[in-house]
């Protein structure tokens, strides 16, 4: 065989290794703060995580991927396709590397961020600084202040409104949550909605656009919000404990707002692991580069295997980690972070931000606690956690560069 037919057979083992990491560490948050307010068990995480995962990324995922990460480096500088391949090759295996070792360590990390800092790392060695976009890696460091400040800040207020208005309503507690309860659902509902149709192969197939959103989600808001009034009627009987009632409410949006992170982490969190692959695959079929880059659909499979896998056997580690041990979790505070953390990635997505899940997650995580005082965060815990965010890219970046100069010293 050739070096190119090797390194794709590589690539896609290599790729695999990282859908998996990326299930048990990245992809494990989606269910983390339902698994720590105990609406459904890690067993049904797993399962419901797996195969949403699974979904996401085989029906919902984009069959077109950047194969070069958010503009980090430039390739038209690194002339030798073959040194392009074997980098790309040596940074999916440096980054699977590093979330391997966040995940056995239980702490939560970005793929994204593993990426990227392992693409630098070889395009600087590969054609010099200049090869290297900094502007991208300043918006990357950007990521680390703002997606946990702004999920932080979004599940606080979720949270204080739930508490004002619901919790510590001094007169009936039920009519209380009847009253909100379909609101929060119904503005759940708006953002799966919004999630699913922007900047996705959905939206674009239907034609949607922020202007005819205007008119679309007042009205999904306005249908949701008298359907959920019935339904929470229902959930909610006369006869009800108080307390208990409100928070099986939350149970059940909570469970809803997670499988939605999880089905649209699967769609968006994929090309991670199969954006270096399709770019190998293309160079060794064309002995060419480009930006962009048809995947084919064996290899989303691969991802979406992968990722299932990841959950399955390594996922409840970072799960308790990011569920149980920042902060106490009821279904009441677990929704908040999901819905937090979901408007954060919505809405810095739309911005073009590349922010991360598990930034979102922690951020809302830390948020929910704040609300409760500074005494209701294991700042200890937070602190590894944010280590560990920032020496991603460096050691990820580290690492690439010593597989990609013992690769190219072996086979260029």
């Amino acid at each position: 065989m050739d070096i190119y037919t090797v390194f794709l057979v590589l690539a896609v083992l290599a790729g695999f290794m990282m859908a998996f990491n990326l299930g048990a560490n990245d992809v494990a948050n989606s269910m983390a703060s339902a698994v720590g307010a105990k609406a459904i068990t890690v067993k049904q995480a797993v399962l419901i995580a797996g195969v949403l995962n699974f979904v996401g990324a085989v029906f919902l995922g984009s069959h077109v991927t950047k194969t070069i990460s958010r503009g980090i480096i430039n390739p038209d500088m690194i002339t030798d396709h073959r040194v392009l391949m074997v980098g790309m090759f040596a940074a999916l295996l440096s980054a699977s590397l590093w979330m391997l070792i966040a995940t056995l360590t239980a702490l939560p990390v970005s793929s994204t961020h593993s990426i990227v800092g392992s693409i630098i790392g070889f395009g600087f060695v590969a054609g010099g600084p200049d090869v290297v976009q900094w502007s991208g890696l300043g918006v990357v460091v950007l990521s680390w202040i703002i997606s946990p400040l702004f999920g932080a800040a979004i599940s606080y207020v979720v949270f204080w409104q739930i508490r004002r208005y619901i919790l510590f309503e001094k007169g009936d507690m039920l009519m209380a949550a009847r009253k909100w309860g379909p609101f929060w659902i119904s503005m759940t509902v708006v953002l799966v909605f919004l999630s699913f149709v922007f900047k996705t192969p959905m939206g674009k197939n239907l034609g949607l656009t922020w202007g005819s959103m205007l008119y679309v989600a007042p009205a999904l808001l306005a249908v949701a919000w008298v359907i959920t009034r019935a339904l929470v009627r229902r959930i909610i009987p006369d006869v009800a404990e108080q307390p208990e009632a409100v928070e099986g409410l939350f149970r059940s949006m909570q469970v809803g707002t997670s499988c939605y992170v999880a089905i649209s982490q699967g769609a968006n969190d994929v090309a991670n692991a199969i954006g270096p692959v399709a770019a190998i695959y293309l160079i060794a079929r064309d002995q060419n580069m480009a930006f962009t880059a048809e995947v084919p659909t064996w290899l989303l499979v691969l991802g979406g295997l992968g990722i299932a896998l990841g959950i399955a056997t390594l996922g409840y580690r970072v799960m308790d980690t990011v569920g149980k041990r920042i902060t106490q979790l009821t279904n009441t505070r677990g929704f908040a972070v999901d819905f937090g953390a979901a408007t954060t990635v919505l809405m810095a997505s739309n911005l073009g931000m590349p922010v991360s899940t598990t930034h979102a997650a922690v951020g809302s995580i830390v948020g929910v606690g704040l609300a409760r005082g500074f005494g209701a965060v294991d700042f200890r815990v937070l602190f590894k956690i944010v280590l560990y965010w920032v020496l991603t890219v460096p050691i990820a970046g580290f690492t690439c560069i010593v597989i990609f100069q013992l690769l190219r010293w072996a086979v260029l």
